[in-house]
């Protein structure tokens, strides 16, 4: 319960609220834009000064280790099982979806964890850097396997009709590794956690007005924001196969119990292992969007990105964030 009083999920309550009423508020998208990026810096920053504290230790590896893994297994799994009931470029796409990583989840869980006195290692970040482009790539192998056997693309038509249509061109995954690993947001997760290592005491106590202090706010004005996108987003989840819904919301919990499990065996912190598990748990809605566009076009947008922001963040946000952080004091 304490969860929904934080000012923080309570304005992610508010803006799905005012999406629904139809109301005309809005967050302008640069203003948005901006907002991410300095979440993204701030982590960033806290992680690196965290890890200059810590140093590298054998729990660092082991987490990281364990986060790579997971962005691995969690698509391969997924494919197969997604294939019996959308088309094998769709099942593509919401396996990289679901293997992939959202960063606000991840961030709001890290703010959950700071205020509930639950410590974590700065390194965390660096695992949610790690997982984004896993997913990618292996659904774009996914893919082009499909176009060399020629299996046909299910466009969407008018009035949610579907028509088959010729496959994509076939995609080179240097192409799409040197985009995963220079993307705009990721470049400057790594940026800022590079500076925050190596400045240390002296560079965290001269960022602290920016990266501490203003952290809370920016976070809930972005939040704002993000239930804003959730509501307007609710409409496309009509149209979705009641087996995806049920994947959108059963799916999170088995990827959080494997991380789970993955913490136990290697003796993680509490902290930690609720962080992986959050991070196993979330669905990309921004990053893997962007590149299945243009990676996978067979596949239907309005499937992936209905599902991981209409379904899986609003529960992560609202539910599975406190409960992933009981389920891991209790189990370890």
């Amino acid at each position: 319960m304490n969860n929904f009083l934080d000012p923080a999920i309570l304005f992610f309550a508010f803006g799905i609220l005012a999406g629904c009423v139809k109301s005309n508020l809005e967050i302008p998208q640069p203003i948005a834009r901006f907002l991410s990026l300095y979440l993204l810096m701030a982590l960033g920053l806290k992680g690196g000064f965290a890890l200059a504290q810590s140093g590298l230790t054998a729990e660092i590896a082991a987490s990281l280790g364990a986060a790579v893994l997971l962005a691995v297994a969690i698509p391969l799994a997924a494919y197969p099982l997604l294939k019996r009931f959308v088309s094998g470029f769709d099942a593509a796409a919401v396996a990289a979806t679901y293997g992939s990583v959202s960063a606000v989840t991840f961030i709001t869980a890290t703010q959950y964890l700071d205020v509930h006195g639950i410590a974590y290692g700065g390194h965390m970040a660096a695992a949610m850097a790690l997982m984004e482009s896993p997913a990618i790539v292996i659904a774009v192998v996914l893919a082009n396997s499909l176009r060399q056997a020629g299996a046909p693309a299910v466009l969407p038509g008018a009035n949610g009709s579907a028509t088959l249509g010729a496959p994509g061109p076939r995609v080179g995954l240097g192409k799409i590794l040197h985009e995963s690993f220079t993307d705009g947001t990721q470049l400057l997760l790594i940026g800022a956690m590079a500076v925050g290592l190596l400045t240390g005491e002296a560079g965290k106590a001269a960022m602290a007005p920016f990266s501490i202090d203003l952290f809370k706010g920016m976070l809930a004005f972005f939040l704002l924001d993000m239930g804003l996108h959730t509501a307007r987003n609710l409409g496309k989840l009509r149209n979705q196969s009641r087996w995806l819904l049920a994947y959108a919301a059963g799916a999170p919990v088995v990827h959080a119990s494997l991380a789970l499990c993955l913490a136990a065996l290697l003796g993680l912190s509490v902290g930690n292992a609720t962080l992986l598990m959050v991070l196993a748990g979330s669905a990309s809605y921004i990053a893997v969007p962007a590149a299945l566009r243009y990676a996978i076009p067979e596949a239907n947008p309005s499937v992936y990105f209905s599902m991981s922001l209409g379904v899986t963040f609003p529960l992560n946000i609202l539910l599975g964030i406190p409960a992933y952080a009981w389920v891991a004091g209790a189990v370890l």
